[in-house]
């Protein structure tokens, strides 16, 4: 599996080689297969402006999925792009520091496992798609966290 990776962004570093790792193993524990991922961190500026232009919404997010192939798909296939805003992550720690023990390299690799869970179609508008999203998460995250691929 191909996972590209672009960095445009200089609030978090974010070293390339933990990304692939981490897009696999979401992948295995969702049972689930592709050709080519490709996962982009952003800044603020981006993030907003790609959250306006698709969704009607100019503020900040986490991170935004555009999926391009569906399963049914034959021959190469591409499951899509994830953009994650790792300065989101810093502002969302930072706020939150008496209640979140985590620290921003979790929370980003967070949203990128949220962004492909979205990919792979899991959606968190109503509760209980959200319920699905969230069990998950959890599930992939303990995993990563197990076998120490975070985002470094």
């Amino acid at each position: 599996m191909k996972v590209l990776f672009f960095d445009r962004q200089s609030d978090l570093a974010i070293l390339p080689e933990s990304i692939a790792p981490i897009v696999k193993h979401a992948l295995k524990i969702e049972k689930r297969s592709t050709d080519e991922v490709a996962i982009y961190f952003v800044s603020t500026e981006e993030i907003c402006r790609l959250h306006q232009d698709f969704f009607a919404d100019p503020s900040p997010t986490d991170c935004i999925s555009f999926p391009l192939d569906d399963q049914q798909t034959t021959g190469y296939h591409v499951l899509g792009e994830v953009f994650v805003c790792p300065k989101t992550a810093m502002d969302y720690v930072l706020s939150s520091q008496e209640e979140f023990t985590e620290d921003v390299y979790t929370e980003t690799t967070l949203y990128l496992i949220h962004g492909l869970l979205h990919l792979l179609g899991y959606d968190d508008i109503e509760d209980a798609d959200r319920q699905n999203m969230r069990d998950a998460e959890q599930r992939v995250m303990r995993s990563l966290i197990e076998k120490n691929l975070l985002l470094k």
